[in-house]
């Protein structure tokens, strides 16, 4: 799927900015991790890894497979100081250039939808957590007041936009997910969907 680079960081700058730090708490709160190195697969410009890092001691990969993507996030490293705590790297989610067991926390918001082989990318994902980690992936939107305002901005914008919040995380959200989680050989999960949006935690 092809997206305009400018465009797509303009909306996650500045509509999506709001969620960004009550996300990365959930995950925090949700996860217990807060050492170690955590992968933002679909990364973007990094404002969800960013968020994490301000308020954890995780290094953080800032993923990609869009170095357009990836150059906003190196910014955002330089503009936040963390260029000794946070980098970006290269690749796809369906390949992710680290070892078995390296990364203690894998996040992705958002990125999830856009994944070609999803059972593939849960795969890889689960093969690269370390023993005790965990990853928390989806389309939350932090809380529910928190939606209402972003799906207000975003009709604004997009007149698509219920109509594809309506596919992601619709009716048949969860079953779809278990059976591909289940298909990719990951036992230990819970779905999570409410107000607020969807959000998928893989404990290993």
């Amino acid at each position: 799927m092809e997206i305009n680079i400018e465009e797509f960081d303009q909306v996650a700058r500045e509509v999506f900015a709001p969620i960004y730090p009550v996300i990365a708490e959930q995950i925090k709160q949700k996860t217990g991790i807060t050492r170690g190195t955590c992968l933002d697969a679909g990364c973007g410009g990094g404002y969800l890894g960013i968020a994490l890092a301000g308020i954890t001691e995780l290094f953080i990969y800032l993923f990609d497979k869009s170095p357009e993507m990836l150059e906003i996030a190196a910014r955002n490293i330089a503009a936040h100081g963390l260029q000794q705590r946070a980098r970006t790297l290269r690749g796809d989610i369906h390949e992710i250039p680290l070892k078995d067991q390296s990364v203690d926390l894998v996040i992705s918001r958002g990125s999830v939808f856009f994944w070609e082989n999803q059972q593939r990318a849960f795969q890889e994902i689960y093969r690269v957590l370390a023993p005790q980690g965990a990853a928390f992936i989806g389309g939350g939107f932090g809380n529910a007041e928190l939606k209402k305002l972003i799906d207000a901005r975003m009709a604004q914008k997009d007149r698509n936009w219920q109509e594809r919040i309506n596919k992601n995380i619709g009716k048949n959200a969860v079953e779809i997910f278990v059976k591909t989680i289940e298909a990719a050989g990951i036992s230990k999960f819970e779905i999570d969907k409410g107000e607020a949006g969807l959000w998928i935690l893989i404990w290993k």
